[in-house]
């Protein structure tokens, strides 16, 4: 298995216009750590992006679910994109 990241760059406002997505947002994430695909996620501070961490057998895992995020669907993230991550120390 390999790591990824999904970065997410956020619009302005994000904080305040997340909250109709919130839940559906957390549980994608939670059932997506129950699966073993999702390792860790977190937003910046200040929250202008946020960094998922995932694991699987390709890019795959992480793209599929920036394209389910409801934060994805309705336009709060301007932008995103996964890179390979080497993990050296685990």
């Amino acid at each position: 298995m390999q790591h990824y990241i999904l970065f997410y760059e956020t619009v302005d406002g994000y904080v305040e216009k997340r909250q109709p997505y919130r839940d559906i947002h957390l549980q994608l994430a939670r059932k997506a750590v129950e699966s073993g695909a999702l390792v860790m996620a977190g937003a910046y501070e200040p929250a202008d992006g946020a960094a998922l961490i995932f694991r699987g057998e390709d890019e795959e895992v992480a793209a599929d679910f920036a394209r389910r995020d409801p934060y994805v669907q309705n336009g709060l993230v301007s932008r995103w994109w996964v890179r390979k991550w080497m993990v050296v120390v685990d």
